[in-house]
């Protein structure tokens, strides 16, 4: 693996001179610059963290030879060094990361696509696996990606992916079905099984399952050498609407997919209808515990946003878990998208008072690379969070501003 990265990175300094015009026409520049400001009206004990959060991802990506690709992409965080005084190169260079790097192989024995190598995986909006850059204000820094290998089989009908590799991030996360103790990434080994079905043109099937084997656990410590979940997700969606559903529940133990007494899980419902101009849509997410901290779900500006510090989605909301309802409606105007959205989120056995957020976000569209986007949110606390003591007891009001340039 240190070869093949060695041999990405050599690729991107210094191009071969024999490398033909063909392969040259089919060099792409590929990346993204993200910058979001944020600020709160409460900023009890640091917990918004005002200020502005600024992300470059920049790489290559080149065909080598026939039906095999190279891709490569470098992250930096800080925009500005802060606390290094007298600046250097090496300083800037030292905050440089490498996101991605490797080989995708097309048409392999006729029938397969395998990526090996540093890579990001999954889907952006799912709530339980993603592994890359979001594009939020928390978490910017964040843009975990895959050491391993991926082989996907793909037709009309099905798509069958099989991933393994090790996880590579710059965090440190709990173990995914919860545990005692915290544990950095780079000491799990990942394992995962994907399948999608196209049973109709307007219904789909996806069931999945991912192991996450820790290599240096400690059985005195109660740890577990399997950590890992497994679920399904059904939508529906025909010219004039979308409905999704998904289940999955979460698994710690030192024998593959055994549950213990009192296992995580998850249920996430959304629906939309889908209109000319107008879109309505809404969305229910309940959790017991910490099913993954590998997902990217977090909505609301404020609620939302905080808690995607934490290692999964809303675990830091309470100690058992939450219920969240979302209705809103995007309206498209131009080149201009406005949302308007309320939200409640409480403790999963409400137990305790909603706490109500309601948000308005208008996106500009200047092309197809360029958006800008202003936003501002409005926190009412509910019992959960008045009574933690990281939260703020007063209602909260957050305002961003942010620009996203692909490239």
């Amino acid at each position: 693996m240190k070869k093949l990265l060695g041999l990405l990175l050599a690729m991107t300094m210094a191009w071969p001179v024999t490398a033909s015009a063909e392969v040259l026409k089919n060099v792409d520049l590929k990346g993204e610059i993200q910058t979001i400001a944020s600020d709160a009206r409460h900023d009890k004990n640091g917990v918004y963290k005002s200020g502005t959060n600024f992300r470059v991802l920049a790489g290559l990506s080149a065909d080598l030879v026939e039906d095999v690709r190279a891709n490569v992409l470098f992250q930096y965080n800080d925009a500005w060094l802060s606390g290094t005084e007298g600046n250097t190169v090496q300083n800037y260079w030292d905050e440089v990361r490498l996101a991605e790097a490797n080989v995708v192989l097309s048409n392999l024995f006729c029938c397969l696509e395998a990526t090996v190598g540093r890579q990001f995986y999954g889907d952006e909006d799912s709530a339980v696996m993603y592994l890359g850059p979001n594009h939020y204000f928390f978490g910017m820094n964040k843009a975990p990606s895959l050491d391993g290998a991926k082989l996907v089989y793909s037709d009309d009908f099905k798509t069958f992916t099989m991933l393994a590799g090790k996880l590579v991030t710059y965090t440190t996360v709990t173990p995914p079905a919860g545990g005692s103790s915290t544990v950095v990434d780079d000491n799990w080994t990942v394992y995962g099984l994907d399948l999608k079905l196209n049973l109709t043109d307007t219904l789909t099937a996806q069931i999945y399952g991912y192991d996450f084997m820790n290599s240096k656990y400690d059985a005195v410590r109660d740890e577990k050498r399997h950590n890992g979940f497994y679920g399904a997700k059904a939508t529906f969606a025909p010219e004039a609407a979308t409905l999704s559903a998904e289940y999955a529940r979460g698994y710690e133990a030192n024998r593959l997919f055994r549950e213990g007494n009192d296992s995580p899980y998850m249920v996430k419902v959304d629906a939309a209808l889908n209109m000319d101009v107008i879109t309505p849509r809404a969305a229910f997410y309940y959790a017991k515990g910490v099913v993954s901290p590998f997902g990217n779900y977090y909505p609301g500006l404020a609620i939302g946003h905080v808690l995607a510090g934490d290692d999964a989605p809303f675990a830091g909301y309470s100690g058992d878990g939450v219920r969240m309802f979302n209705v809103g409606v995007d309206y498209v105007w131009n080149k201009f998208v406005f949302s308007l959205d309320g939200f409640s989120f409480q403790d999963r056995t409400a137990k305790d008072s909603s706490t109500w957020e309601a948000d308005l976000v208008a996106k500009y569209n200047h092309n197809d690379y360029v958006q800008l986007f202003a936003g501002i949110g409005y926190a009412k606390y509910g019992t959960v969070h008045k009574s933690a003591a990281v939260m703020d007891t007063k209602d909260n009001t957050v305002g961003q501003l942010g620009m996203l340039i692909k490239f």
